[in-house]
């Protein structure tokens, strides 16, 4: 019997390549994103190409409420579903002091609040039935502050905590969370964000959204509490482990100044 994926963030980048993943796998989706036109695209293409039924829900997550409406609108359209990854969310480069508080409000809503929410919907829905894998994606932004964009990295790094916590709490419940901590990756967040102006875009080498997926989607499929993507990445949280905070948060700074 095929298991359903409902995806967030589903249109563009590592969510929409992890759509593509899925349905090669066999599993049904429900599609989650803010344009009705390229979820539509993606639909048709995945059904057409792989024996499996697309369910797109076209919503703003970043609304307080948006959680629970989705959960609804999933109960009624699909009833259950088996793998959840919360891969939406947004970032905003520049001082903290210079943005609107509109951006950060809708930021800590997506990135933190609606991943919350609908973590804790559907961790109550499997414990009784003792199944169930969720993909959180986070960000190497997670294990550092990250001045110039402060927020996001705050958001990350809750992402990542929230994940472990959750997931050694649900061990017994054979119920998984993987953390995804990919660094900068080719997808439509760097536009979004203006983060290609930090010098942290700009002197690294981009990952490939497809890549992060697919890394993400083992890790998921196998239960790792956290997955970091990239070699120099993986080395980073090690080493700042071992400096005074104030010189991580400077190096920090510094990376991520233009």
């Amino acid at each position: 019997m095929s298991k359903t994926a409902l995806i967030t963030g589903a249109s563009k980048g590592i969510g929409k390549e992890l759509a593509y993943i899925f349905a090669m796998k066999g599993h049904n989706l429900v599609l989650v994103a803010r344009s009705a036109d390229e979820l539509g695209r993606i639909k048709v293409e995945i059904e057409e190409t792989y024996a499996v039924s697309v369910i797109n829900v076209v919503a703003d997550l970043s609304d307080a409420a948006a959680a629970q409406a989705l959960y609804n609108e999933v109960k009624e359209k699909v009833g259950d579903i088996d793998y959840l990854v919360n891969n939406a969310g947004f970032g905003d480069y520049g001082a903290f002091v210079d943005a609107d508080w509109d951006c950060y409000e809708r930021m800590i809503a997506l990135n933190v609040t609606t991943l919350t929410h609908l973590t804790h919907l559907y961790v109550k829905d499997w414990k009784g039935r003792k199944a169930g894998k969720i993909l959180n994606v986070s960000s190497t932004a997670a294990f550092q502050p990250g001045p110039m964009m402060a927020v996001y990295f705050a958001t990350k790094s809750f992402v990542l905590h929230l994940s472990e916590a959750v997931g050694e709490e649900l061990k017994k419940d054979n119920i998984t969370v993987t953390a995804l901590c990919p660094g900068p990756t080719s997808t439509h967040f760097g536009e979004v964000s203006k983060m290609s102006a930090s010098q942290l875009v700009k002197n690294v080498q981009i990952a490939d959204a497809k890549e992060v997926a697919e890394l993400g989607y083992r890790a998921m499929m196998k239960g790792k509490p956290v997955v970091i993507h990239g070699t120099m990445n993986r080395l980073a949280p090690v080493a700042i482990r071992f400096l005074p905070r104030k010189w991580v948060t400077r190096l920090s700074a510094k990376i991520m100044m233009q």
